[in-house]
């Protein structure tokens, strides 16, 4: 059976329905994708970690360059330098260097992710298409009144749209409980993040044809 989904004009009238293309469904009824999405969860934190913890070592640490005594006759171990790692104020040994922490995906399950994730939010009813976001300004209140319009003003809400307009940008920055993103850089996180996902049709017809 093909799921339809209601096309809403910005005053949250119904203008018509939206087909859901039959894999998407498919997906949840073959129980595919799930650790695919797990995965793809963990590869976006792990890459927006800046992965920027240094420690200094022996040779990064000021100081040390005198050897602190003689190598015999003192009776007690030798030494080279006040900087070594066993001294108090030396260096570290094998503490943590900056480094990337991004982990690879391949692209074909980035994408069934990227399915699963979008099917499992239709199942659950929390997607909505609208037919365009057209605003008379770029005011933060006409923003404001087409989510109240669609009854998801209280909710966290990611906006997709194909491409911005300036309108929409000055008139969405400052309602802190919505982001705006284009259908091409959409992620498995922000799908799974925020409690209501508004796709403009055309946005959605993007975003399904990366799926392929």
């Amino acid at each position: 059976m093909v799921k339809t989904l209601d096309i809403l004009d910005c005053s949250g009238a119904r203008i018509g329905e939206y087909a859901v293309p039959e894999s998407l469904s498919s997906v949840i009824e073959l129980n595919k994708g799930a650790q695919a999405v797990h995965d793809a969860v963990v590869a976006y934190l792990a890459g927006a970690r800046s992965g920027s913890a240094c420690t200094k070592t022996r040779g990064l640490v000021r100081g040390g360059g005198a050897k602190p005594w003689r190598q015999k006759g003192r009776g007690g171990a030798r030494a080279g330098s006040n900087r070594s790692p066993v001294w108090v104020g030396g260096g570290t040994i094998f503490g943590p260097q900056p480094r990337s922490y991004a982990k690879k995906m391949n692209k074909k399950v980035l994408a069934l992710a990227l399915k699963r994730a979008l099917a499992e939010r239709i199942e659950e009813g929390d997607v909505m298409v609208l037919d365009k976001f057209v605003l008379p300004d770029h005011k933060t209140r006409s923003a404001y009144a087409v989510l109240k319009n669609l009854k998801v003003q209280d909710d966290t809400i990611m906006l997709s749209m194909t491409e911005f307009d300036e309108a929409s940008i000055c008139a969405t920055g400052n309602i802190p409980n919505l982001i705006v993103r284009r259908a091409a850089t959409v992620n498995v996180y922000e799908l799974l993040r925020f409690k209501k996902l508004v796709f403009c049709k055309d946005a959605l017809d993007a975003f399904i044809g990366r799926l392929a």
